[in-house]
């Protein structure tokens, strides 16, 4: 096990999310730097909700941003009502944000200035408040010198990989249904697991395309009933952007089974420990689990979660019973069976991808009150080494997964070529790159399961 010099155990007694000292959260580090516990001012109104769903994230964000219905960057509002169908990346992204403080996502999704020159033209007025979020982009910080260095690299970068991206996703597709028609055919349930196998590595490759402008390739990712749009609000706006804290819907989605966060008062032996046991039944059950949330969201709130992309679930299951003498039963039958392969393979891929150690930031340890957004980025994110080198095992593996955070609109393809100036810029900010093997991944995820004290962390060692 790796450990990392810039993560020190916890001097100050640390409030468990939810407390009602929530808002007390701020400290002072022995060189009286201001310290936090949590990147929110607020607790998030959504996770009070039992039924935590991207709807309901949507409208906790809503409710905490102070965006006074419209759109939030930075410190200024806008009406991007006129925009919302013109917008290059599609409408979506607008649409459901609306509302909402969007400063990480407008920084991560446009590298270069050319976004910024249109906002005036939407410029309504200064908000009224301070951001809830305490993610800093100061324009000499690192996140802010990072990006413009790599815009001015992108102009030189060879995007012949992004080609090889999508005949990687397109060959994994075709493999999915080619394997899963033999199989029904020659009844054969290894073929079905290789099939399954196949759709776990599509969905993983999908991945790649749902971060950037709508396009055919990111609805791959509704093999196997989970959805791109879902998605690209709990993984694209969530995840990615306040990754391991309380805004982190991959992470409150698992609980109280899977608790990630150094909560002392909140975990049991069971929840510390049991997941070495129960935690590939959760995987297995991922993919079922998904429908089976958006079907109680639909019937408890009368608003329909479903859209039309959904049906594309039911195109492997088609094309087996169209392509074979086997009955619907039997189909069916093994259709399940690879959704539950290709769930568990999805599982234990993303679990294990890159954000859950115990020398990784979570909500409940101490970091820098006005932390980077770049910086932060890097404390939640211990990278796979195993994946370097392959462009195939970076796209199904979730590898690179520091630069993906800081740049998902860029293709997994080009992002190798950016290394050289992230490494450089890193090494100005004294910041630390870490790396581990996927088998530290496995126990480091299990490990912070267990972890109830919290840490203090210093992101540079000055």
């Amino acid at each position: 096990m790796v450990n990392y010099p810039w993560v020190e155990p916890a001097t100050t007694t640390l409030v468990a999310p939810g407390d009602d000292s929530y808002d007390d959260a701020c400290a002072v580090d022995n060189n009286n730097t201001p310290m936090t516990k949590f990147i929110t001012a607020k607790f998030p109104s959504y996770y009070r909700h039992p039924l935590r769903t991207v709807n309901q994230w949507l409208k906790g964000k809503r409710r905490d941003d102070d965006a006074e219905g419209l759109w939030r960057i930075h410190d200024s509002l806008y009406d991007l009502t006129e925009f919302i169908d013109s917008h290059p990346g599609g409408s979506e992204w607008i649409r459901f944000t609306k509302g909402t403080d969007i400063t990480e996502a407008f920084e991560v999704h446009h590298i270069t200035a050319r976004a910024e020159l249109v906002l005036p033209k939407y410029y309504v007025r200064a908000a009224r408040s301070p951001r809830n979020v305490r993610l800093t982009f100061h324009k000499h910080g690192f996140y802010r010198t990072l990006k413009r260095r790599v815009a001015d690299k992108l102009l030189t970068v060879d995007y012949a990989p992004v080609r090889t991206s999508e005949t990687i996703l397109d060959s994994l597709l075709c493999g999915s249904f080619a394997l899963a028609c033999v199989a029904i055919n020659w009844n054969s349930y290894i073929l079905a697991a290789l099939s399954g196998l196949f759709v776990a590595w599509t969905m993983n490759c999908a991945h790649n395309f749902l971060h950037r402008k709508d396009n055919w390739r990111m609805m791959a990712f509704n093999l196997a009933f989970f959805s791109y749009r879902e998605w690209r609000v709990s993984h694209a706006l969530s995840h990615h952007l306040y990754p391991n804290s309380l805004l982190d819907l991959e992470i409150s989605f698992f609980e109280p089974f899977l608790c990630w966060f150094p909560k002392a008062s909140k975990k049991n032996l069971f929840q510390r420990f049991g997941s070495w046991i129960y935690g590939p039944l959760i995987y297995t059950a991922m993919c079922i689990s998904e429908i089976g949330k958006r079907l109680a969201e639909t019937i408890l709130t009368k608003r329909n979660t479903f859209h039309a992309d959904d049906a594309i679930c039911a195109l492997l299951p088609l094309f087996m019973w169209m392509f074979s003498n086997s009955s619907v039963w039997e189909v069916a039958k093994m259709w399940f069976f690879i959704v539950q392969v290709a769930s568990f393979v999805f599982g234990i891929i993303g679990l294990h991808a890159a954000h859950h150690h115990p020398d990784i930031v979570h909500s409940g340890d101490l970091i820098p009150a006005d932390i980077d957004f770049g910086v932060y980025q890097m404390a939640s994110i211990i990278d796979r080494v195993d994946l370097k080198g392959s462009q195939f095992k970076v796209l199904i593996g979730f590898g690179d997964h520091c630069l993906h955070h800081l740049f998902p609109s860029l293709d997994h393809g080009i992002l190798p070529q950016l290394y050289p100036v992230f490494f450089k810029t890193c090494a100005e900010f004294q910041l630390e790159y870490r790396e581990q093997h996927w088998l530290q991944a496995v126990i480091g995820q299990h490990q912070q399961l267990a972890r109830i004290e919290s840490k203090v962390y210093v992101p540079s060692k000055k």
